[in-house]
């Protein structure tokens, strides 16, 4: 008889589920260099800008029971926006698809190009409510003080 799932197995399914789809995404593409397009960029900007949300609600959690790991939390949230503006900004670096068959007007949620301005607005008014300047642009740390390297 199977042992009974353990409860650390099943916390966070949908979670766990974005992961694996992750995974499977990066392990079933064609071996080989490939050049990022805009439909992966803004796909991986959504993934981004969602595991962003959940850092800061973490990070917000963390704060008053545990003060040390809510700041490497809200490390991580500073630092994954960091990572979100740059898949932001290499979205716009490739050329456009604009060809005779392409009508973003018919799209339900606009043109793409809007949707991901949208959302990293979106995602860019909540940083900046909890970051300063100097925050956004720090160079990432070299070395983490709790673990080996």
């Amino acid at each position: 008889m199977p042992s009974p799932p353990s409860p650390a197995r099943e916390a966070h399914p949908y979670l766990r589920a974005a992961t694996a789809g992750l995974r499977h995404h990066t392990r079933s593409r064609p071996t080989g260099p490939q050049v990022a397009d805009r439909v992966h960029l803004d796909a991986l900007h959504a993934h981004l800008t969602a595991l962003h949300r959940l850092l800061d609600q973490l990070a917000d959690a963390a704060r008053p029971p545990h003060p040390t790991t809510g700041r490497h939390l809200a490390t991580a949230h500073l630092r994954l926006w960091q990572a979100t503006a740059a898949v932001h900004d290499a979205f716009h670096a490739l050329p456009h698809a604009d060809g005779p068959d392409c009508h973003p007007e018919r799209l339900p949620d606009g043109p793409p190009v809007l949707t991901i301005c949208q959302r990293h607005l979106a995602a860019g008014h909540a940083v900046r409510r909890k970051s300063t300047p100097a925050g956004l642009n720090a160079p990432l740390h070299g070395h983490s003080t709790t673990c080996a390297q």
